[in-house]
Formats: C-alpha cells, structure tokens, sequence
C-alpha cells in the first residue's frame, strides 16, 4: 500500500503536467535565444534614451513609434504599420523646464514643468507668493492680490525619514497572499474593502479638491500672475513625481505650472511662511500640437494552419515626461518585441497568427487599446460582437514596470489555471509559479477583458516602480535590470508559442453583459504601492 500511495504521489504532478502539453525541447531553445542573444535592452534603449519620453500625439511619440516599425519588419514581422485609431487631439512636448531661486540666494532647483501647461517665452522672474486655499470661496477672495507672482498654494509635504529599501522583490509569503481568492462578496469593494459610515468619500474628496483647484487656476491667469509652483505629488530624495496641468481635449491653456522635488518646495514654504523675498527665475519651453491623429503599432508574425486565429501580445508605448519612460512602459514594449524576435529566430512553425500591439494613450485613458477592441471585436457598451471576435484567442500584456514575471492575474477566468501552471512549470527555477484568480487594472489588457477576450497582465517583482520610478524623473534605463528583462523575454515567448500551437484556443468567460464592464471605462490607475496580500482591485 506504502509503495502505490508513493507511486501515485509521483504520478500525480505528471498527470496534472500532462493536461496541457508543453514542449520542454523548445522552451529549452527559446531560453538559450533569450539568455544569449538578448535585443531586449537595445529594443529598451532605442525607446527611452533615443526617444525619449513619449506623450502620446508628440513628435517624440511619433519617433518611437516610427522606430518601431522599422524594427519589427527587421526582425520579420510582416504588415508591420502604424495603425490610425482615431483623433488624439491636442498633444504637448518640452525642450526646456528649469528655476533657479534668485533671493534669498542664488541656487538652481530640481523641476519639470507639468505636460499641456504653456511656456515662459524665455526666463520670467518674479516673487514667489504662498496662498492657503481650502475652498473655492477662498480662491474667490484672491482676486486682485496675485499680478506678477509665482504662486504656491500647497502646503510643505511631511517627509518621512526614509528607512526601507526603494526596491523589493516579493516573498515567497506574499505571493502566496496573492494566490488566495479575495473573501466572496468583497470583489466590488476595491482594495479598501467597504466606506463605514462616518468614513469621508475619496472620490468626493477627490471632486471637491479639483473644483478648488480649477478656480485657483481661473483666479491665476485673470489676475495675471506669471504662474504656479507645486511640489512632487510624493516621494523623496530627489525623486519628482508629477502628473498633467491639463489634457488632450483642453481648449485654453492652464497657466504656466512647474513642479519642484519636495524638498526644495519646502525650503520655499519654509522661507515664505516667515516672510523672507523669494524671487524665483523661471524659464519654460513647451509647444501645444494640434489635432494630432492616435496611431498603435501593430505587426504580425503570421500562423499555418489556424493563421486566422490570433495570439495578441502588447504594451503600452507612451510615456509621462520626467524620466524617458524606459520602466512604464519601454519595457513592456521591449519584451513583446523581443519575444517575436525569438520566436522568429528559432524559425518556429506557429499555427496562430502572433500579434505585436504597441499601444498608444494608455496614460490618458486606456485609449489605443479600447479604440482597437472597438473597432475590430466588439463595443463593450453594446457588446455587439464584430466576426473578428472569435478568432483572437488571447492576449498578454506588460506593464507593471521592470521586475521579471512572478506569475499571473487570472481576471477571474477559472479554467485557465491549469494552464498557466503547465506553462510556468518549465521556469519555476526562475521563480515564477503564482497564479491567481485576482484581477489587476489600470492597463491594456483590460479592453480585451471587458468584451469577453482572455486578457492578462502578468504578476512582476515591484522592485523601485511604485517607490521610485513610476510616472517620475527617475524612469530611466538604469532602472531595468538586464536579468530581469531577459527572464520577461524568455517566459513570454514561450507562453506565445504554446498558445499558438495548442490543438484548442483559450477558454473563455461568459460573455459579459453590455456595459458592465465599469473597469473599461475607468481611467488607468496603477496601484500606488506594491501591497502583495491586497494587490488587486
């Protein structure tokens, strides 16, 4: 009895193996393309040092995405284009952000001017002056007091003293957290879990904050002050995290908006608060792009026998403007490519069609991915399905930074567990192994998802993404560890290849109902910090 209960303890796992066949003789030379003949950071450093950031409808997005083309047909993909979506509209780019503080002594600030506000035409000085705001009623009353200022109308961060590590890899404990289905009946409440009573509503808060802020702005440009000064919305040390002054579809021009490393903000708090002169310098060469056209970039690695059906694999490919955009999300896009280039190299014969999708305005909205899905599968508001729809067996995205796979977000789609466990089996030594059943926003693959098409993001170290680089000066190549980017390589070819060889497409969910899916519609939101055990929304 001792040696059949053994038996069947070795059987077992090779029996579960068994139920999705996985050829280890080409995982095994795709590893050795992956490992030894690596593109992947040349496809990185093309993207982010020589294109710099790319706001999606900008010339430097359209240098990218032009380059990336060019690249795919290199590597032997075919009908390689840039995919018109529809109208970005207005898009913006710099070429020049800096402040110097004139009084009470000369020094030169960390700074970025915040994307779609307008330039100085050249150096502006002026005093700088600290307002107190909390309600529109206050913006009001400052009517009259603020020509010739630059103004500051947030108050000096509390900065913690930093003691943990900026970057982290996940434990094996906390990707075991991640693997727990969250409590039945709490998917709906996010991360937090249920508002208690009592509790303040973030989204109200959120709404009250913007109309302040949008009638401080009105009061800024009708008193004809030179502009505002704002700190990094977190973080420390020199690291500046920002965000936009305004957006694609803006009319008017914001005023003049600079952001400063939170330090150097302070100092000026500090200073102002006890009524010492700050004059500050400032000079900003910013250009506002008109009607611009939203292209993706698509290429496609055609199939044999199932050519018509396709494997879609993506990233997004622009960027915020800090850093150049290399960890969110050139990356992402670094991979795909170099997973085609794999499987092109080793001359692998593919039953499906391989899609390589670069995404365009996934930071202002998801757009070039939903746009896509609507126009060739299906509007999930209307979930009318288009004849494409039946033929796309799944798609993969990266974007969640530079750390190397760990695993993978199910989006609730049961019957694919077993499948990504046969296909991770092969690269548990290079330590992915969770699946979860948990669902993850914020990037492309939710358009695939909302209109009923297998869509997953994959589960990646956080290293320094959330503490340091994300939507930050610091997104720069020395941010992508090489071993990291490999291993991403290595995986995602290997999953491409299985699943445009398997006898059956991917299974799939029901079909939603039209307009149910709220996440489509929502804007992106990638988590702020990496909190394993509640790390899906």
């Amino acid at each position: 009895m001792r040696k059949t209960v053994r038996f069947l303890a070795i059987l077992l796992p090779v029996a579960l193996f068994a139920q999705e066949r996985v050829d280890l003789s080409v995982i095994n030379r795709i590893k050795q393309e992956a490992f030894q003949n690596s593109k992947v950071m040349d496809y990185v450093f093309y993207l982010s040092d020589v294109s710099g950031p790319r706001i999606a409808g900008s010339p430097e997005y359209r240098k990218a995405a032009e380059w990336s083309v060019k690249t795919l047909k290199e590597i032997g993909l075919e009908d390689a284009k840039m995919e018109k979506w529809g109208s970005f509209g207005r898009s913006w780019s710099y070429s020049k952000g800096t402040v110097n503080m004139i009084e009470p002594v000369k020094m030169s600030l960390i700074a970025l001017p915040l994307a779609w506000a307008p330039g100085t035409n050249g150096p502006v000085t002026g005093e700088a002056m600290l307002v107190q705001v909390s309600s529109v009623e206050d913006a009001v009353k400052l009517k009259g007091q603020l020509k010739g200022k630059w103004i500051l109308y947030q108050p000096a961060r509390e900065l913690a003293l930093p003691l943990e590590p900026f970057a982290k890899r996940y434990t094996d404990a906390e990707l075991a957290a991640q693997e727990q289905a969250p409590e039945p009946g709490a998917a709906g409440f996010g991360r937090g879990g249920p508002r208690q009573p009592g509790q303040p509503n973030p989204m109200q808060q959120y709404m009250t904050q913007r109309q302040i802020q949008r009638k401080l702005m009105e009061v800024v440009k009708e008193d004809g002050a030179l502009g505002v000064i704002t700190p990094s919305s977190r973080g420390e040390g020199g690291t500046l995290f920002h965000g936009p002054a305004g957006s694609r579809t803006d009319t008017e021009n914001p005023p003049v908006n600079v952001a400063l490393v939170s330090e150097q903000y302070n100092r000026l708090v500090r200073l102002l608060e006890k009524k010492i002169t700050v004059k500050l310098e400032v000079d900003v060469a910013a250009e506002m792009h008109e009607k611009q056209d939203g292209f993706n970039v698509i290429a496609n690695l055609p199939g044999g026998k199932k050519k018509d059906e396709v494997i879609i694999i993506g990233g997004h490919l622009d960027s915020w403007h800090g850093g150049t955009g290399a960890t969110d999300n050139a990356i992402g896009c670094a991979v795909m490519m170099e997973a085609a280039r794999i499987l092109k190299a080793l001359d692998l014969k593919l039953d499906r069609t391989v899609r390589v999708a670069l995404w365009d305005a996934e930071e202002v909205g998801l757009i070039g991915s939903r746009e896509y899905v609507k126009a060739n599968y299906a509007d999930p508001t209307k979930m009318e399905l288009k004849k494409d729809h039946g033929k796309v067996s799944g798609y993969f995205n990266i974007d969640n930074g530079a750390g190397k796979i760990r695993g993978v977000y199910l989006q609730g789609n049961d019957m694919m567990r077993p499948v990504f466990e046969s296909w991770f089996a092969p690269f548990k030594d290079l330590g992915v192994n969770t699946v979860t059943i948990r669902n993850t926003s914020g990037t492309d693959h939710l358009a695939f998802d909302a209109v009923g098409i297998p869509g997953f993001q994959f589960i990646q170290d956080p290293l320094d993404y959330f503490a340091r680089t994300h939507h930050s000066n610091m997104d720069v190549v020395e941010r992508v560890p090489k071993a990291d980017a490999m291993q991403m390589s290595a995986i995602v070819a290997s999953i491409v290849y299985q699943a445009a060889t398997r006898p059956e497409m991917l299974p799939r969910k029901a079909l939603p109902k039209p307009g149910s899916s709220g996440s489509f519609e929502a804007p992106a939101a990638k988590p702020e910090a990496p909190k394993p055990a509640a790390a899906a929304k």
